[in-house]
């Protein structure tokens, strides 16, 4: 899960609130119009093109000789292209002259496009870019635009030889031969219960398509020369099926009815993945073809493919966790016998987190790569070919997280993301690292900011987004040998937004009652902040441990809907306590199996902090608000901490972690027994309400289904109770629309910014 961005979306046709007392919103329309009206102007989408050059969208071009990119304000566009070799860029085109070629091709535009560059060809001379949502190219010499036609679509995975092309068919794969059309079985046992090549599909995708049966992707790998098939079947395993009714379906007087399959988190049968092998030549001649590698079955635990492909010596790697995380594996298989072995294997106590762990095959070391937390601290491992699975070398040390691989080079300098290394810089700053195989490392971002990187393919050039919340973005072409800065390609110009009057976000840092862990959050404040009066506060939070909560770019303070909730009168923070990810071992361990306490009173702690700093925070008037995990965290904070936080609106929110998906509940907390399941229930907690809650979810939720949130508005009814249940048509987890945008602010407005101190 992710935390939900607040964004204006499509409005749904119509709403159904089912509360225990009705509170409908009632405030004065010339107040709350004129402050939602200043509120819009900062939602996501629109305070983005008040900030020039935010993002400039650069990319490198497919050759990996060049970076494209765009300059200017919104409807001013330049289309650039920057050489890395010369450190130069010039312009290959603007939007004013584009737009009139555009339309001239028939592109429905109002006013100046807004253009995407997406490629350059620097031997037909030709830009390719994305406007009036397709794409075009651009003859630079002839200044003639065309459209590009999307790619006719083709059924299945297409052979490397072109001869062949796999199919799914009821259950079954096919191989289709391209010159006869001939289609020849590749399995014949396929069922509802046991599948080839293809996943569940998703409640969202069934209701698009009117169809328990959507047209589906086929997951298969050739091998180069084209005589093996690496794919998976999948067993439901006697796991639950769900049901699912979408009451308001577009086109239809009545509900339609969904059946499907959802592994849930604490089930004891979850769907089982089986890598498979097919050999085409045996198919071809009828002869016994499929094989089983010898390697443990994956236990589904979100509708996706398994992490299953083939190496460069033709073998297979298969990436494998235990149920509840306790043990991930990295198997080598021989297509010819099935037989494996552990290459890399990570056991730890009582998880392996995965956000601070990954395993790779990397053959220009010779061996595999392992991000592992077995110092307490996410670092890189070597495991040599043949080397015992549990061992390696560490190629990186310290009290800081290695976060990715961005490119190995044969016998020479990996390049790796990490936070946290660098004395006196905010531990969540990003940094691109040069390391060497014997453990040389060197920081080619040395500046104390946020780092966000792309790698050239061949490792030689990266683009740098540099910024902190504070700091504007510059966007910088640079060396990947020593981190020289080769061109500066653009640089964010806030001057338009600041002239509205926005008041810009600013980082907030204390200790921890321990007098030692440092906490970061951010505060939001209206425009034409007055600190004179007095602030009611809203916390917008996210505590899960698979991420962290605060913003460290300037994008995403300055883009953030925090910014356009502010606007109704209030001061809108982010907190990250203890529990959350990516500050070493120890800083997590307090969530496991405990996510409905962990946190709580670090974000206590800290809005006090905010206090004794600004006397203007009001925390007799503290509210609460998130989405997805972040809608499970307002209803356990308002629900165990009711003395402090007042107001709620939980949205798509997971209030038992058994009606969720298995993923993310059992990556916290494990093969957890029934009595702690029950302990981190939102359920269990009801009967302690005390102010106003709010609880929000589409009726067509496929990550968190809507259950969740009719459960907890059981609870609290049967509790005695009073809230209100908002349950959004035709709406999946992304329940932003304008709407819900309505709904949360004005019950904020209502119950917490204009009551009287």
């Amino acid at each position: 899960m992710k935390p939900l961005v607040l964004a204006l979306c499509l409005p749904l046709l119509s709403l159904s609130t089912a509360t225990l007392a009705q509170t409908p919103v009632a405030v004065a329309p010339s107040a709350f119009d004129a402050l939602a009206a200043r509120a819009d102007r900062y939602l996501p989408g629109n305070i983005n093109s008040l900030i020039t050059d935010l993002d400039v969208r650069a990319r490198f071009t497919s050759d990996g000789k060049s970076v494209v990119y765009r300059l200017g304000a919104k409807g001013q566009g330049r289309l650039m292209l920057a050489d890395p070799v010369t450190a130069t860029g010039r312009e290959l085109a603007t939007e004013a002259a584009l737009t009139p070629l555009l339309v001239a091709q028939g592109a429905k535009i109002d006013g100046v496009a807004d253009m995407r560059p997406v490629d350059f060809d620097p031997a037909k001379g030709t830009l390719r870019l994305s406007a009036a949502g397709r794409e075009w190219t651009l003859d630079t010499a002839s200044g003639k635009v065309t459209a590009v036609e999307p790619a006719p679509k083709v059924a299945g995975v297409v052979s490397p030889d072109g001869k062949s092309r796999v199919i799914a068919r009821n259950y079954d794969l096919w191989l289709v031969d391209t010159a006869t059309g001939r289609e020849t079985p590749l399995t014949s046992d396929g069922n509802y219960d046991r599948r080839y090549g293809q996943n569940y599909p998703m409640l969202g995708a069934m209701a698009a398509a009117n169809s328990e049966t959507p047209e589906m992707s086929v997951s298969a790998q050739w091998t180069g020369d084209s005589k093996r098939l690496l794919t998976y079947r999948l067993d439901r395993n006697g796991s639950y099926i769900w049901h699912a009714v979408q009451q308001n379906p577009p086109g239809s007087r009545f509900p339609r009815e969904f059946s499907y399959v959802y592994p849930t988190a604490g089930a004891k049968d979850i769907p089982q993945l089986h890598p498979v092998v097919i050999d085409i030549e045996a198919t071809r001649a009828q002869k016994p073809a499929l094989s089983l590698p010898d390697v443990p079955a994956q236990s589904l635990l979100w509708p996706g493919d398994p992490l299953l492909y083939w190496d460069e010596a033709g073998h297979i790697i298969y990436e494998w966790q235990a149920r509840g995380y306790s043990e991930i594996a990295l198997y080598e298989a021989d297509p010819e016998t099935g037989k494996a072995q552990v290459r890399v294997r990570e056991a730890l106590k009582p998880n392996v987190a995965v956000t601070s762990s990954a395993l790779r095959n990397a053959p220009e070391w010779g061996g595999y790569l392992a991000i592992s937390e077995r110092s307490d601290w996410a670092q890189l491992y070597l495991i040599k070919r043949g080397e015992d699975p549990n061992s390696g070398k560490a190629i990186t040390r310290g009290n800081w997280e290695v976060l990715t691989i961005e490119h190995i080079t044969k016998d020479g300098p990996a390049l790796i993301t990490g936070i946290g290394r660098e004395a006196g810089v905010n531990p969540y700053f990003k940094s691109l690292y040069r390391v060497t195989m014997d453990g040389r490392i060197s920081n080619l971002t040395p500046e104390p900011l946020d780092h966000e990187v792309k790698v050239s393919d061949d490792g030689q050039w990266f683009i740098d987004r540099m910024s902190s919340p504070t700091v504007p973005t510059r966007t910088l072409l640079r060396r990947t040998s020593d981190g020289q800065i080769v061109l500066e390609l653009g640089k964010a110009d806030p001057s338009a937004l600041l002239a509205t009057g926005f008041t810009p976000p600013e980082p907030f840092e204390t200790l921890a009652d321990d007098g030692k862990t440092k906490l970061y959050g951010m505060i939001h404040r209206p425009a034409y902040f007055n600190p004179s009066k007095t602030y009611p506060v809203i916390e917008n939070v996210y505590t899960g441990p698979t991420t962290h909560r605060f913003g460290e770019s300037y994008e995403d303070n300055m883009i953030a809907g925090t910014n356009a909730l502010a606007q109704f009168g209030a001061i809108v923070v982010t907190i990250d306590g203890r529990g959350t990810s990516q500050r070493g071992r120890a800083f997590r361990s307090s969530a496991w199996q405990n996510l409905g306490e962990v946190g709580l009173d670090d974000h206590i702690w800290v809005l006090k902090a905010m206090k004794a700093k600004y006397a203007y925070f009001d925390l007799d008037r503290v509210g609460v608000y998130g989405g997805s995990a972040g809608g499970y965290d307002t209803a356990r904070f308002i629900l165990r901490r009711p003395e402090f936080y007042k107001v709620g609106v939980a949205s798509s929110g997971n209030h038992d972690l058994r009606l969720d998906k298995a993923w993310w509940p059992e990556v916290n907390m494990g093969n957890a027994d029934d009595a702690t399941w029950e302990r981190n229930s939102n359920m269990s907690v009801a009967a302690h309400l005390k102010g106003k809650l709010m609880l929000i979810h589409g009726d067509i939720d496929d990550n968190v289904p809507v259950v969740a949130s009719l459960r907890l508005s059981d609870a609290l009814i049967k509790a005695g109770k009073p809230h209100e249940l908002v349950i959004l048509p035709n709406t999946n987890h992304a329940v932003m629309q304008p709407y819900y945008w309505r709904k949360l602010s004005g019950y904020f407005y209502e119950n917490l910014i204009s009551k009287a101190e």
